[in-house]
């Protein structure tokens, strides 16, 4: 590491992956509590689905000027103030009776969350070494795994002996939890940027010119952000879309039972622990441009098996392999971000592009709902994946093509 011993930054690895986990595994525990507290109220599940729409909303709402502040305001200081809130904001959640006041700071909850997971980014491209990037990130994958299944299952047992309004305390203390550990890293902007504390007020010719910039960049490298969106493309926005369906597709389709359902899960994931576990042991000796074409690809597959299943066998494998590659997809995904897009502006970039990726998962979503009410559901899930498909046999053959002409700027 440039500024720090070999023993420092393994501390710091350790520290910021334990807040990684703790913030991820909060995060799961918060929504699901909060799903829960709202069907008790309402009883309607048009109040769930219109919770679950708010993510996107407030990604069309942040990401047009979230990348400015990401880039000008110190980094350790803005994930520690951003945990703070969220913190404080859940602490809140139980003692608001009026339903839409409770949307409105979910909404605020989301913006949060939209501004972490960007500032964080940029923050671990700037403190692990290029060279160290992969191992670290392949690690993230385990941890954000891991809170995956941890989550709902944290979640479970304390609800054997919690309320809703208890569980969103404890959520609160993780939130907490995860800032007091951010403070035991290194300040690594110290005296370059200005802190969180200072005006987040942005000039308008500022903001304009942040877009300038974005649009030169993709201008001036235009195969990455094409690499970087047919990534997007694959595993964020019609994996929503499609993911969007798979209830209705698992109950009315193939008629499962409750329990079943539950043990498909359950098959997925399996296939993420295995998967985090395989590529860490092997992601020194796969390049990082075989995890991009490849992984998707499998993704894909595993999605487009789900899709053609007429009974359980057929639906676990699909969803076993495309668990299985997500970690795979997730590691070469951000150490190709880490590497190809320059660090100063990556709050920018990534905020930027997260607006687009927002309004494709609306439209993707959308249309997917909309077909459900002229097509069968199991056509609409094949419509889908054969999308997905696309996307990833696209992003292949291109990637074989110009991976030779990329050099990495970091």
């Amino acid at each position: 590491m440039d500024h720090t011993s070999t023993k420092d930054y393994l501390t710091y690895w350790s520290i910021l992956l334990m807040g990684i986990g703790i913030s991820n595994i909060g995060a799961w525990v918060y929504l699901l509590s909060l799903n829960l507290l709202l069907f008790d109220r309402t009883g309607s599940p048009f109040s769930i689905i219109f919770l679950y729409l708010l993510a996107p909303i407030a990604a069309l709402f942040t990401n047009g000027w979230s990348g400015s502040v990401i880039d000008r305001k110190n980094k350790r200081h803005l994930m520690i103030f951003l945990d703070l809130m969220r913190a404080l904001m859940v602490c809140l959640l139980p003692f608001i009776s009026s339903l839409w006041l409770l949307y409105s700071l979910a909404f605020l909850m989301n913006v949060a969350n939209a501004v972490f997971k960007p500032a964080s980014m940029v923050y671990v491209s700037k403190l692990i070494p290029g060279e160290k990037r992969r191992h670290f990130n392949s690690l993230y994958s385990i941890v954000t795994s891991g809170a995956f299944l941890l989550g709902p299952a944290l979640a479970g047992l304390l609800y054997l002996h919690y309320s809703s309004e208890m569980i969103l305390f404890i959520t609160a203390a993780a939130f907490a939890l995860s800032a007091a550990a951010t403070l035991f890293m290194p300040d690594i902007e110290a005296g370059g940027l200005s802190t969180v504390t200072a005006s987040f007020k942005l000039r308008l010719r500022e903001t304009h010119e942040d877009w300038r910039k974005v649009r030169l960049f993709s201008k001036k490298s235009p195969s990455v952000m094409i690499i970087y969106l047919s990534i997007s493309w694959v595993m964020v926005v019609m994996a929503t879309a499609v993911d969007s369906l798979e209830v209705v597709f698992s109950k009315d389709v193939l008629e499962l039972t409750n329990s079943k359902y539950g043990f498909l899960v359950s098959i997925a994931g399996a296939g993420i622990v295995s998967g985090s576990l395989i590529q860490l042991l092997l992601v020194k000796w796969i390049p990082l441009f075989a995890l991009i074409r490849w992984a998707p690809l499998f993704i894909s597959a595993g999605y487009v098996l789900f899709s053609f299943s007429d009974g359980f066998v057929q639906a676990a494998a699909g969803f076993f392999i495309l668990a299985f590659f997500i970690s795979f997809g997730s590691t070469g995904f951000l150490t190709f971000y880490q590497s190809y897009i320059p660090v100063e502006m990556m709050g920018r970039i990534g905020s930027i592009y997260g607006l687009f990726e927002a309004a494709l998962v609306l439209a993707a979503t959308g249309v997917l709902g909309l077909l459900t009410f002229l097509l069968p559901v199991k056509l609409v899930v094949i419509t889908g994946t054969i999308s997905m498909m696309i996307g990833a046999l696209f992003l292949w053959e291109y990637v074989r093509k110009k991976a030779s002409t990329l050099a990495p700027v970091s």
